[in-house]
């Protein structure tokens, strides 16, 4: 047994050897202690586990050594916890198929089944045609997970990707649908991400570079070799560490899209799907701070942007052939004059015509232009509505809804010349219902509901949105969720959830696992706070970089409005956040512990100062837009140290802590939560405990398969009952 720890009886915690590290920036010494936590190594971690340093490995072995002791009590909860998530999933579920030609595709689930088959019908029959049966695929791993799955357009192929280790390095698999087979060529370190040129012979995908960064597009063409001298066609590549790159098509099927985008600026370049030798064309270079997404229509360019100060975003048409749009040089974005523009372009966003205007407050979250319509998702004060658009006549209509709260996603499917577009909508206490929709006749089809085989009754729950008055004047949402016998007296507990970064906003929609802490008491919230995108852009812009404490106090300013008003009272909170929700959880544990019950982080982004100074992590660069450059500022070093839960935890009492990571995380290494455990440990003054459970098997999201993933929710929701002393 290694020496890194050291152990009283059990169930004692684990206590992380003190060793000096030292670093200096902008001449401030930094010392860390608890460095030696993570791994020199890594990259290879993320592929082999096994590799990991043996003191490490040690030391999280005891950690989940001393979670599953000191948790014991509470698994028979556990169990019974699982059930009930078990009991409310439809085992042999499956989506509504969507048309694509003579064909339809859809996923679907059989009894027992942890993970989905892919698969397809031919029209106007029910026989159900197996093309990847995700159970099968993923016997003897201890991790599997789909990525990308595409079907050639001649339907005689299927493209998909997985990933076995949960580091997010996928390897891309080519089927032969009537064989069964797939071809011998494999091909390593892809995103996931894969797309089919038009002749159903050429397949475009994403590589990482060495720092797990998607940045490379290669040209597959079927069949075609992976052996030495023999390898595929890289088409573009991005030298900039700050932005990532993906692939798509356009609804028109017509081009295949690559984006480079960072946090606050991207870029496309377009690919005539119909040529198999094509080179990438620039649409628009790359303007910091200009972000835009686009869609083709009969050689004509919707764009949504923000150009010209449209910080909630508006829509131009532009010909294809007015943007910059010779070939890209050679070699991609790296060899564009210094100021980003491409040499030759004649036209960019100077030759845009406007289509629907920048309406501030109002936030386009997204288009889909169909042959005769243009669709899109906005958001106005914090809820989200569907408008349509006749492309010749430009009438408008709306898709009314009529709930206080509600969540709604759209899908363009596959087709372009079509009538009608699908959409999802759900609300705190409305399991979802899947509507197709015909834009020309207006009608609305429902083709799904969620099934809840334990049952569900909606008039049971009450939903409700509340603001929080903020010290600046701002109002955060509040969205409530809560049995109606519960009493808003002050005597229920919250579990109060945040995330408020990257522009990404928390939906009011329905979650089934959320039942099994509501009927037992506890009110289910969600903060909308600043750094999410609930109340328009400057919602988001107003949480981030030099305001990203405005995140912080508005996590705070809402848990304070829920124990003024009588929903709860002081110290019957239990906080929850995940990823940079959990860098959440450790700022407002670090600000305002006496709230809470319980914190709840789940891959926590607690290290910030650190993994913001190290610059061969793969999500440092594209990020420093989000939170500033410590190498470069002296101005943000200092701001991010200010922050940083890691750094920031101190001699005072802590609420108890549920703290969860995986080993192969690419996003949030699992050294950033075993550090601050770490420190916690040493710090704090009270006697509550402090839970560190890795999953030595899994990354980012967790365990792979549907019933294994509810068993870790069946773990939060024991520890945040008995945070509550609920049990």
């Amino acid at each position: 047994m290694s020496d890194s720890y050291q152990r009283a009886n059990r169930p004692a915690p684990p206590i992380a050897e003190v060793r000096p590290f030292t670093s200096n920036h902008h001449g401030i010494n930094y010392e860390d202690p608890y460095h030696w936590l993570r791994a020199d190594n890594w990259q290879e971690v993320m592929t082999n586990p096994a590799t990991l340093n043996p003191d490490i490995h040690a030391y999280l072995a005891a950690e989940n050594e001393y979670t599953e002791a000191a948790l014991a009590p509470t698994k028979q909860l556990q169990e019974t916890l699982f059930e009930e998530l078990k009991g409310r999933i439809k085992q042999d579920d499956s989506t509504v198929p969507q048309p694509d030609g003579d064909w339809s595709y859809f996923v679907s689930f059989i009894e027992n089944g942890e993970h989905p088959r892919y698969c397809r019908k031919y029209k106007n029959t029910d026989e159900e045609i197996v093309l990847l049966d995700g159970n099968a695929l993923a016997s003897g791993l201890a991790y599997f997970q789909f990525g990308g799955i595409s079907h050639s357009p001649d339907h005689n192929y299927v493209a998909w990707t997985v990933d076995d280790k949960g580091s997010e390095y996928y390897t891309l698999y080519i089927r032969d649908i009537a064989s069964g087979m797939d071809f011998e060529t494999a091909i390593e370190k892809t995103t996931g991400n894969v797309c089919w040129g038009a002749d159903s012979r050429t397949l475009y995908y994403v590589r990482r570079d060495d720092n797990h960064r998607p940045a490379f597009v290669y040209r597959h063409a079927l069949g075609q070799s992976q052996n030495e001298g023999q390898e595929d066609e890289l088409i573009y590549k991005e030298p900039d560490p700050g932005f990532f790159v993906n692939i798509g098509t356009t609804q028109s099927n017509k081009f295949v899209a690559i984006n480079a985008s960072g946090h606050e600026t991207s870029e496309w370049h377009l690919i005539d799907a119909n040529d198999p030798k094509g080179a990438p064309q620039l649409v628009a270079a790359r303007q910091t701070g200009h972000e835009y997404d686009l869609e083709e229509r009969n050689g004509e360019l919707f764009i949504l942007t923000n150009h010209d100060n449209a910080e909630d975003f508006k829509i131009v048409t532009t010909s294809l052939n007015a943007p910059a749009s010779e070939s890209a040089p050679e070699g991609g974005a790296e060899d564009l004059p210094d100021d980003g523009a491409e040499k030759g372009a004649e036209n960019g966003p100077s030759s845009w015509k406007e289509l629907i205007p920048h309406k501030p407050g109002c936030l386009i979250l997204n288009i889909i232009v169909f042959e005769d319509y243009l669709v899109r998702l906005e958001r106005e004060e914090g809820l989200p509505r569907i408008v349509i658009r006749h492309l010749e006549s430009g009438e408008e209509h709306a898709i009314a809804f009529d709930e206080e709260a509600y969540s709604l996603g759209i899908d363009g499917g596959y087709e372009f010349r079509t009538d009608n577009i699908r959409f999802t909508y759900s609300s705190m206490t409305t399991p979802a219902e899947v509507f197709d929709y015909n834009m020309n006749t207006r009608e609305r089809l429902l083709r799904k509901t969620q099934e809840i085989p334990s049952g569900h009754k909606r008039r049971d729950y009450v939903t409700r949105r509340v603001y929080a008055d903020t010290e600046d004047g701002e109002q955060v949402p509040v969205t409530l969720l809560y049995h109606k016998r519960t009493r808003l007296d002050g005597t229920a507990p919250v579990l109060l959830y945040g995330y408020g970064s990257y522009g990404i906003s928390m939906p009011a929609g329905f979650y089934a696992n959320h039942l099994s802490l509501v009927n037992r008491g506890f009110i289910y919230a969600i903060a909308h706070i600043r750094g999410g995108k609930e109340k328009g852009y400057n919602w988001y812009k107003f949480g981030k970089m030099e305001h990203k404490t405005n995140s912080f106090s508005d996590f705070i300013a809402a848990a304070n409005h829920l124990i003024e008003t009588d929903v709860t009272s002081k110290g019957a909170i239990v906080g929850h956040g995940g990823s940079a929700g959990g860098m959440l959880m450790g700022a407002v544990a670090n600000m305002a512990p006496d709230l809470f019950a319980g914190i709840v982080a789940e891959v926590p982004f607690v290290d910030v100062l650190n993994t913001m100074l190290d610059d061969t992590l793969p999500l440092t660069p594209p990020e420093w837009p989000e939170w500033g450059n410590p190498i470069e500022s002296e101005e943000a070093y200092k701001r991010i140290a200010s922050y940083s839960p890691y750094d920031n935890v101190k001699r005072q009492d802590y609420p108890s802590m549920l703290v969860m990571a995986g080993l192969t995380d690419p996003r949030v290494t699992y050294w950033e939560p075993a550090k601050w455990v770490a420190r916690l440990r040493n710090k704090k003054t009270d006697k509550n405990p402090v839970y560190l459970k890795t999953n030595m098997e899994a990354g980012h999201g967790g365990a792979s398969g549907r019933f294994d993933h509810l068993k870790e929710i069946a773990l939060v929701q024991a520890f945040a009952l008995k945070a509550a002393k609920l049990i």
